[in-house]
Formats: C-alpha cells, structure tokens, sequence
C-alpha cells in the first residue's frame, strides 16, 4: 500500500485541488463499476489512487475499507477507516462558512459515529453519538438516530458487518 494518505492525512493547510478531486471522482466511479463486476483487486487500486488525490474525503476511505475488508486485508482496512476517521473529525472541526449561510453540518459528525463503529469502537461511537447530540440538539437527524437506537441496528445489520472489523 502507498504511505501517501499518511503525508495527505495531515495536511490542515491545503485542500485537494479541483482538478484532483475530479480525477478521483472518476476513480471512484470506476471502482463501483469494478464492484459490480466483483473485480475488487481493481476496485481496491482505484480507490487507492483516490484517496492519494483526495486525501481528505471520509468517504473515498470508508469505501476503500469495506473493500479492504472484502479482500480479507483487515489491517490495510484499519488503516483506511483511521484515515476516513481523520478526514471526518477535520472536516468536523472545520467553522460554518458564513456564505453558505448555515451553522456547523451534523453529517461528519455522523460519519464518526459510522466510522468508528465499523472500527468496532462500539463505545467510542456512543460517545461521539453523545457529543454530537450535544452539539447538534435541535438536529432532528441525531435525535431520531438515537431515540431509534440507530446504533445497534446497525451493528447487528448483515450488509454492515460484511464490512465491519
């Protein structure tokens, strides 16, 4: 596996150009294309290839997980959910842009609490569950996935511990 995503993973100061995001989502496109064909090994390289050009997208790592984990690559896969933990805690820690005109987004919030649990940092993602409702406590989004007890249905969801470690 290419260390790339470790220098990429630190960067606070500089964002991915538009150029590179673009080329991974093309690579990213190409991976679920790979999926469906059930090339994973391909899709694993593309996906590769896109977190080294978008290095803080969550989701382009989470995906290279799961695939990971497909692949048996447990630890390749730890790897690739940190690396999805880290771009979701950034992005989390990131102010509101005033342009856009809304407070703080709930979502990277929630993607730690997804991420952690594929981790299975079950406890760890009841606390970030916590904060979050803190955090958020008019979000009807948080609040339904906690009174629905979100968590647990999803760890014992078939499709989430195919990929889960």
């Amino acid at each position: 596996m290419s260390m790339g995503w470790l220098a990429g993973c630190g960067r606070s100061d500089k964002e991915p150009t538009t150029l590179q995001r673009k080329e991974a989502a093309t690579l990213v496109s190409e991976a679920q294309f790979a999926l469906q064909l059930k090339d994973l090994a391909r899709a694993e390289g593309l996906l590769t290839k896109a977190t080294e050009l978008s290095w803080d997208s969550g989701k382009v790592w989470v995906d290279l997980g799961s695939v990971r984990v497909r692949l048996g690559k447990k630890d390749a896969a730890r790897t690739a959910y940190l690396a999805a933990l880290k771009a979701y805690e950034n992005e989390a820690a990131k102010p509101a842009d005033p342009k856009a005109g809304n407070g703080p987004d709930v979502a990277p919030w929630m993607q730690q609490v997804y991420v952690l649990a594929l981790l299975g940092r079950v406890d760890d993602a009841r606390s970030a569950l916590a904060k979050a409702q803190k955090k958020f406590p008019e979000s009807r989004a948080v609040r339904t996935f906690v009174e629905q007890k979100q968590i647990e249905k999803m760890i014992a969801d078939p499709s989430f511990k195919l990929i889960a470690l």
